[in-house]
């Protein structure tokens, strides 16, 4: 995990499979010096400012964004199992409207096509060509046999020909293709197979079916390839990854911009404010100490959970893969500490006759939780785009309706527990304090989320992880498990990050701790002590 760093002492500690080229710029041996940011093993590339500016071409710009599109399929694959469902929009949504209304007028045309006198089958032969390529993409390259009958049997020459004397069997070709579909098919498939050979619908009804379950189909196809490269991406993604960015890096030598500023501002933080970067300090007894290269990454790292409106502030360019993970566990923590604010002036005003009844905060636990569901959702609107970007809601009005949920249900328990029901002003006092969460200063809420930053600060400064997931500071109980949860995703993020892009940050590091100059040797003393450990 990240180094814990006590003045001069550096420690860290990545799990074993992280052991990059990052950190052998870090440490050769237990004892590293500041002269390890001169090591020229890190990575081969050239930072930012040190190359001019350079115009690409349309080429060189698609090549990139296929670079893009290539680091972001594996990494989702090999970090999170990426798997591919049919999407399902809303059935109240101006997509779906047009979809169903386009699709509807190809399958009347198909139908008035056929119930002609002659029928015509020119769109019926354009479909029949469309399964017969779908099918064909479900073989394995060595199936020639299966290859070959469908390639007979769904002969568009052939059928062309058919069509031109009317001898066209349009559902024994439909009978062929439901039993070739049977013998392709997942096992999870073989109910829906079985409804279409036993289905009595007319032709056109049926083969809109068939398509259905062909992509259903070629869904299961691309998961099953998905999960046959999982192995492999796990094993070798790292690597991968960082081999790919690097080509975009070289192609792009600006492509380290925001990650540097990123860097940079964590840098200012941890940094006095009087001594510029890389100079000793005034009074000559040698170099000040330097924040360790993973202390400053945890730092830079921290500002993600308050990183705000992740629409109008990019992420850094190593952190592009992961900006909706990190928006989501952004919007989780905040959902969390509104739910254990409320709670603690629950507490705190109510009292004495709620101790210890642990049924009751669960329920009011829950209760504001699903109130706070649409914390982050757009609101349901017409929109010819099947996906919109969160969107923030009136956090105000749904602390007021919390707040009557609450009051009711805290007179309920106490009338049933044969207590008074809390006053009219104790309950006006009640709403008034959690309508207040909304305002920055409240000090309630700059309470938590004082001791949130202290938790996963913690995370980040101790080596071994899982022993502080546990430990969550006073006052945060009652969303410990929540908070065990996110610390454990975002950590995992973190490490993975680091693995990958440890030996850009190493370059950035060296450039912005020491600017164009190495820097001088630190005598064995001056060292500080820093060692890599895996977690």
């Amino acid at each position: 995990m990240p180094l814990n760093d006590d003045e001069q002492s550096t420690s860290t500690s990545r799990s074993e499979d992280h052991g990059s080229d990052a950190e052998s710029s870090l440490a050769s041996d237990p004892d590293c010096s500041r002269s390890s940011f001169n090591s020229d093993g890190s990575s081969k590339h050239c930072t930012p400012s040190s190359s001019p500016p350079k115009t690409l071409s349309l080429d060189e710009v698609m090549e990139t964004a296929r670079d893009l599109h290539d680091l972001k399929l594996a990494h989702d694959i090999a970090s999170y199992g990426l798997h591919v469902e049919v999407i399902q929009e809303p059935a109240n949504s101006l997509w779906k409207t047009v979809k169903d209304n386009v699709h509807k007028a190809y399958w009347d045309i198909l139908e008035a096509e056929l119930n002609d006198d002659p029928p015509e089958y020119r769109h019926a032969i354009k479909l029949l060509e469309e399964i017969r390529e779908m099918l064909l993409s479900f073989l394995n390259p060595g199936a020639n046999r299966m290859r070959t009958q469908i390639m007979e049997v769904l002969d568009l020459d052939l059928i062309r020909q058919q069509a031109e004397n009317n001898a066209v069997d349009i559902q024994g070709l439909a009978s062929y293709i439901i039993a070739t579909m049977g013998k392709l098919c997942a096992p999870i498939r073989d109910e829906e197979i079985r409804k279409l050979q036993e289905s009595t619908d007319n032709i056109v009804p049926l083969l809109k079916e068939v398509f259905r379950v062909l992509n259903l189909m070629n869904v299961d196809i691309i998961n099953s390839t998905i999960q046959g490269l999982k192995p492999t991406l796990q094993q070798y993604g790292v690597e991968y990854e960082r081999e790919t960015f690097q080509k975009i890096l070289d192609k792009t030598p600006t492509a380290l911009k925001r990650t540097t500023s990123w860097i940079e501002s964590a840098l200012e933080e941890l940094l006095p404010p009087t001594v510029p970067p890389g100079k000793p300090d005034e009074a000559g007894k040698g170099l000040r100490a330097l924040p360790g290269p993973i202390q400053i990454f945890n730092t830079a790292c921290l500002r993600f959970l308050t990183w705000g409106d992740f629409s109008e502030t990019l992420v850094p360019e190593t952190w592009v893969m992961d900006e909706s993970r990190l928006e989501d566990i952004q919007q989780q923590l905040k959902a969390c500490q509104i739910v254990n604010e409320v709670l603690l002036i629950v507490n705190s005003t109510v009292g004495g006759p709620l101790q210890g009844i642990s049924s009751l905060s669960d329920r009011l636990k829950r209760m504001i939780t699903v109130l706070l569901q649409g914390m982050h959702r757009p609101p349901v609107r017409p929109t010819l785009l099947p996906a919109q970007k969160p969107m923030d809601f009136n956090l105000e009005e749904t602390l007021e309706g919390v707040s009557a949920q609450i009051c009711s249900e805290l007179n309920k328990s106490l009338t049933e527990r044969n207590y008074p029901p809390l006053s009219p002003e104790l309950q006006a006092s009640l709403r008034g304090q959690i309508c207040s969460l909304t305002q920055k200063d409240n000090p309630i809420r700059t309470l938590v989320e004082d001791r949130v930053q202290q938790y996963f600060t913690a995370l980040l400064s101790e080596p071994k992880t899982q022993t502080k997931l546990e430990q969550v500071p006073a006052g945060l109980t009652a969303i410990k498990p929540e908070l065990v949860l996110i610390g454990k995703t975002f950590i995992s993020l973190i490490n993975y990050n680091w693995a990958v892009y440890g030996p850009f940050y190493m370059d950035i590091f060296k450039k912005l701790l020491f600017g164009s100059s190495p820097p001088r040797p630190v005598h064995q003393e001056q060292a500080p002590n820093c060692h890599v450990s895996p977690e």
